[in-house]
């Protein structure tokens, strides 16, 4: 019998520190930072980076379709023009040129209706047109530029204003705790790496649209001197 109560006694001991080791490991097991909590803790500086990070994306999906719709190729127009033009069709082109829609056709179409004038001035008539349709496409680009600029200072401001925030109660306490600088400052070190990342995307997303818009510009120049090339062939 007493064998027996010592066995159980033995047990209850073995489970109670059994307990007591699962408790002190849950309790030492840090806890889970989810991304949501991790960005709400970041402070007000978190709104205003949120703000940013909206109106890039909103930017850049509205310039990129707009842009990618201007590119499309257009092959033929040219050497439909030519062939118009050879023809003596001058309605013909300017109309397809109209249909085209496009910033290339609006061009060429500008060229078309001062046919009869001097070079020099469908030249002009041209550039300006161009440079019209240009300016079109790089609408609120230069916007994303400014936000790849202003999220990372925004981010430092939020960190460095959270530091100061710590350091401030340190000082009203009169004590130095580890646990609340480290714990308050890696809270404050969200807005900078948030910052950062926004930043760094719309600093991209800025030169992929930049890219694309250089690339039609090209097109329209090579067009737009093959224009000029076949106006001034009848001449030669």
């Amino acid at each position: 019998m007493i064998t027996l109560l010592q066995v159980a006694t033995d047990t209850v001991h073995q489970l109670t520190d059994t307990a007591n080791v699962a408790k002190q490991a849950v309790t030492a097991a840090p806890q889970e930072l989810h991304f949501f909590d991790l960005l709400m803790k970041g402070g007000w500086v978190m709104l205003p980076l949120a703000f940013l990070a909206f109106a890039g994306l909103v930017i850049f999906v509205e310039r990129y379709l707009t842009i990618r719709k201007s590119s499309k190729t257009e092959s033929n127009l040219m050497l439909q023009i030519k062939q118009y033009i050879h023809e003596g069709r001058l309605e013909n082109a300017i109309a397809l040129c109209r249909n085209t829609n496009s910033p290339l056709g609006r061009m060429l179409e500008k060229g078309l209706k001062r046919i009869g004038r001097p070079i020099k001035d469908i030249e002009a008539a041209i550039e300006n047109v161009g440079k019209l349709e240009v300016s079109k496409l790089e609408k609120n680009i230069s916007v994303l530029g400014i936000i790849a600029g202003i999220a990372p200072m925004l981010g430092f401001v939020g960190t460095i204003v959270g530091v100061i925030t710590i350091f401030h109660d340190v000082s009203v306490k009169g004590a130095i705790e580890i646990g609340t600088i480290s714990g308050g400052l890696y809270t404050k070190m969200i807005t900078s790496a948030t910052g950062l990342i926004v930043g760094i995307i719309a600093y991209v997303l800025y030169h992929i649209l930049n890219a694309m818009v250089e690339r039609i510009i090209l097109r329209m120049e090579t067009d737009a001197l093959e224009f000029i090339d076949l106006l001034e062939e009848p001449g030669k």
